[in-house]
This record gives structure tokens, C-alpha cells and sequence, in this order.
């Protein structure tokens, strides 16, 4: 294999049904699955796979049981002898329909197959290309220009992030392995994938078929090209979203200048959502000297959208060039070379005032509201996945506040929601707490400061009473006037349900 562009190699073929049908059979009859792999190698060479280091995994599977062999075969790439595993796989079918190869008196295979999980505890296969399945973005080492990868950490939080709700279309922009098509088959009358690359395409019906999952619609082509004016209740994309100085590779470099995929991509959004539609990417963004960076995604936001965009993690430029010259094995390469590539690098951060790079997700909802609510804000902390719930609730929050005034919200009965804590926080032995901090333990984790009079409100908070007569209440307690304590209650209130603390009831 040396020396062979991975992308020029052929592929299995993807109008045999039958024999993707066998072969899931078969990988699920030994055992081939996700908690199947778990158990075999342990959790240290599980977790060593996503760090693309394979060492670990070849010694726990030196053993002669079908399952070893499998992993080698499809996930390590190693050659099996041909009787290791004629009695576990359609061996003839998978020679004849491209699957596996002849080495010998061995056999190889063409294509990564990853065991993945699926929410339900569904037994779902990725194929990707050879070296591809694990992980992914930063060190798979390839420099093919048009390979494509499996399961990488991206790809699951797009996954995680994604709101599941039964939608009758939806749209996968840049399908790669067909992974978050594959997750949308299973809450979408209709799913559409595109992608620039026809051997991406090629590997999302080798996905579909392998996991049992609808084929979809699939588009050949960049960005909304593919699907003109057709509109859809859900658009989801991990768009190769690499800020770098030249389309090098297609699964991360979108060839265009700076951000301007991901700008053009959000912006574009908007008029091919349905009226309630969620369009939700994964993006990188340049914080530019002299600018806000999120004034820059404030203004990407399309019209008629409502929008939350959350930064996780920012990196200075040099971090963010090392890791994608790993990313593409450059660091392998003549020294001389590598540093002529950095500088490529730099030259371009440069010329464009860029001092840094941002990650993280954009999520549009559809609403026409002539008041749209935006939240941009960083948030590097750990979150509970899958999200998909906690964003749609969020959505429907800023729906809530957008309709209640002031007055609507006194009159209004709220309830604590789950797994929220308090924290007092002050001085050993202090009469009083300096602060009080409310703590959530689900979703986003969220943390807000209170003051007295709001930790008393959200601690009574039952959907009982209405908030006014809850606020009227506390006025009494604490001596204060109560229609003093309505005027200024109401914006603690509000960021307390914004922030999904507090949940409206009877809404």
C-alpha cells in the first residue's frame, strides 16, 4: 500500500444490498459492535483508537476468536488468513462485490468499517477510507486530497448538539461518511446528502446500507448548490471548516478565503429553512485585530433567524497551524518543507489581521420574528451530550421571553427544574453569604450568580403561585416595598428562564 494515493483505490460496490445486508449480519453475529470492541480491548486501547495509535488495539487482539480477526481486518487494516474468518463473513461475496481483496492466502479489505453506537442502542457501521476510521482530524496523516474519513470527535458533537425531533426533511451538507445522515434517517421522512466529493457519496451509501438505515437522496456538489431553491425542516453540517492558505485537502479545507465557507454557509441558511426549521454547523472563525469577535457572527446571522452560537475553545494562530500540518502529516515531511508550509501559514493569518481562531457551533431556528434573538457566548466548559434537547428547549425559551412582557412574566407560575443546586459562597463563619450561585447538573452545566431575593424566588418556585404573588411574599418577609420589588424583579426572572432554571408552566 505504500506509495498508493488512498483516494484512487476502488471501492466496494454500493448497489448490493444484499450483500451490505450479509455483512451487517455477519459483523453483528460476532460481535463486531461497539460495546462488542469495548469489551475485547479494554477501555485504554478503545480510547487509543480515537487518538488514531492502533499499538494498544493489535496487541489485545493476537488471539485466534472471530472478533479478533474482524478488528484486524476491518478496523486495523492488518491481513487475516482466509480460514480465520471463512466461517464467520460471505467471504465469496465480499471478493466479488469489492469488500475484500486477495492477499495471498490472506484477505484484506478495501474500506474502514467502524462499529458505532447508535442513541437507541442501534448496531450502525461507518465506512470510511483505509486508515480513516479512527481518529480522525488531527493525525490522521493523510495528504490524499480527496479521502474520506470516518468517526472523528467533531462528528459526534455535531451528532450530540443536533435536535431530534420527527421532521419530514432534512438536508447533511458535506456528508463525508454519511454519519449524520445516518442519524437523521432515523427522525426524517426525508434526508438529503451532499457533498463535493462523489467518493464521499459513495462511502454514505456503504454507511447506510451497512447500518440497515433508508438510503438518501444523494447530491453531488458545493455547499446548497445541489439542492437549489428546495427547503427543509433540518440542515446539519460539519463543512470542512479549516482556515488555511489553499484547498489542500477536501474533507477540511473549503477553498475559500478566511471564514468565508462558514459565513457563507450560515448566511445562506435562512432561505432554505422551513418555517420552525433548525440549520446547526460546526464552524471555525478568525478573531480579527480591531473587531469584536462575536459582533463578526452577530453579523452572519440571517434574516428571520433566531440564532445561538457558542465558542468551546479558542486557539492563537500557531497552535491552530501546528495541529492541521499534524493533521496532514506534514510534520513528517523535509524540515525545510515543514517550515515552508508553517510560514505559508502565518503569511496568510497576517495578511488578514488574524490573531487567533475560534471553534465551536452555530444553531439557526427559523421563527420570522422581526425581533430575532441572538446569543453569542463562549462557553469552554463541560457539557452534558446529547444536547439535540437542551438546544430545542433553549430555542423555545427565547421564544417564551420574546412573547411575555414584564407584566405577563408576574403573572406567570414557574417551577425549578431539575438537578439544580445552590452553592452560598462567603467567608468561614460570616452571618451572611458574600453571593449565591445556582448550579445546573444537566445539559449545558450552567452556573449563575443570584441575589437573596432571587435564591429565594427560584427555591419556592413549584408552579403553585404565580411569580408576582411569590415576589409579594418575599416583600413581606424582608420589609421591602412589593411594588418596588416587582420593577426590578422581572430581568433576574428573565435570565433565570433563559438560562433554564426556571421553566414556565401550563406554556
Amino acid at each position: 500500500m505504500e506509495g498508493v494515493s488512498i483516494a484512487s483505490l476502488p471501492l466496494p460496490s454500493s448497489d448490493r444490498a444484499d450483500v451490505a445486508a450479509a455483512l451487517r449480519g455477519a459483523l453483528i453475529g460476532a460481535d463486531f459492535t461497539a460495546d462488542g470492541l469495548l469489551e475485547l480491548l479494554g477501555a485504554p486501547a478503545y480510547a487509543a483508537l480515537a487518538r488514531s495509535e492502533t499499538v494498544p488495539a493489535l496487541r489485545a487482539t493476537r488471539g485466534d476468536g472471530a472478533l479478533s480477526a474482524l478488528v484486524r481486518l476491518f478496523l486495523l487494516q492488518e491481513t487475516v488468513p482466509h480460514a480465520r474468518v471463512a466461517d464467520v463473513l460471505p467471504v465469496d461475496a465480499l471478493l466479488e462485490s469489492g469488500w475484500l481483496v486477495e492477499d495471498g492466502e490472506s484477505l484484506r479489505a478495501t474500506v474502514d468499517v467502524r462499529p458505532y453506537g447508535g442513541p437507541s442502542g442501534e448496531d450502525w457501521f461507518i465506512a470510511s477510507d483505509l486508515g480513516c476510521a479512527v481518529g480522525g482530524a488531527g493525525g490522521i496523516g493523510s495528504r490524499d486530497e480527496g479521502v474520506v474519513l470516518g468517526v472523528g470527535g467533531a462528528s459526534t458533537t455535531l451528532a450530540g448538539i443536533t435536535v431530534r425531533a420527527p421532521f419530514a426533511s432534512a438536508l447533511d451538507l458535506g456528508t463525508g461518511s454519511g454519519i449524520q445522515a445516518l442519524h437523521a434517517a432515523q427522525h426524517a421522512t426525508r434526508v438529503t446528502a451532499t457533498d463535493l466529493n462523489p467518493r464521499a457519496l459513495h462511502f454514505t451509501r456503504l454507511t447506510l446500507a451497512l447500518s440497515g438505515a433508508p438510503q438518501a437522496d444523494l447530491r453531488e456538489g458545493s455547499l446548497f448548490e445541489p439542492v437549489g431553491d428546495e427547503t427543509y425542516d433540518l440542515i446539519v453540517s460539519n463543512p470542512p471548516f479549516v482556515i488555511s492558505p489553499g484547498a489542500r485537502l477536501t474533507y477540511r479545507d473549503g477553498g475559500m478565503g478566511g471564514d468565508d465557507l462558514c459565513r457563507s454557509l450560515v448566511q445562506e441558511a435562512g432561505e432554505r429553512l422551513n418555517e420552525g426549521g433548525y440549520a446547526q454547523f460546526l464552524a471555525n472563525w478568525q478573531h480579527v485585530e480591531g473587531e469584536e469577535w462575536q459582533d463578526r457572527l452577530r453579523s452572519w446571522v440571517p434574516r428571520g433567524c433566531d440564532a445561538w452560537i457558542v465558542q468551546r475553545e479558542v486557539q492563537d494562530i500557531t497552535q491552530y497551524a501546528e495541529l492541521w500540518l499534524r493533521d496532514a502529516g506534514d510534520h513528517r515531511t523535509d524540515p525545510a518543507e515543514y517550515a515552508a508550509r508553517y510560514e505559508a501559514w502565518l503569511d496568510e493569518f497576517d495578511a488578514r489581521g488574524t490573531r487567533a481562531i475560534g471553534f465551536g457551533w452555530i444553531t439557526l431556528r427559523k421563527t420570522g420574528a422581526a425581533d430575532p434573538s441572538i446569543t453569542v457566548e463562549e462557553w469552554p466548559h463541560p457539557v452534558e451530550q446529547p444536547l439535540g434537547e437542551a438546544v430545542r428547549e433553549f430555542f423555545d425559551r427565547q421564544e417564551y421571553l420574546r412573547t411575555h412582557d414584564d407584566a405577563a412574566l408576574l403573572a406567570a407560575h414557574f417551577k425549578l427544574a431539575d438537578e439544580v443546586v445552590q452553592e452560598q459562597v462567603g467567608l468561614p463563619g460570616a452571618e451572611d453569604p458574600e453571593h449565591v450561585v445556582l448550579r445546573q447538573h444537566r445539559g449545558m452545566r450552567r452556573a449563575t450568580k443570584v441575589d437573596t431575593v432571587g435564591a429565594g424566588f427560584a427555591g419556592v418556585c413549584d408552579g403553585s403561585l404565580s411569580a408576582g404573588r411569590i415576589l409579594d411574599a418575599i416583600a413581606q418577609l424582608v420589609g421591602e416595598d412589593p411594588v418596588l420589588l416587582r420593577d426590578r424583579t422581572p430581568a433576574q426572572i428573565r435570565l433565570l428562564v433563559g438560562q433554564g432554571f426556571l421553566l414556565p408552566v401550563g406554556e
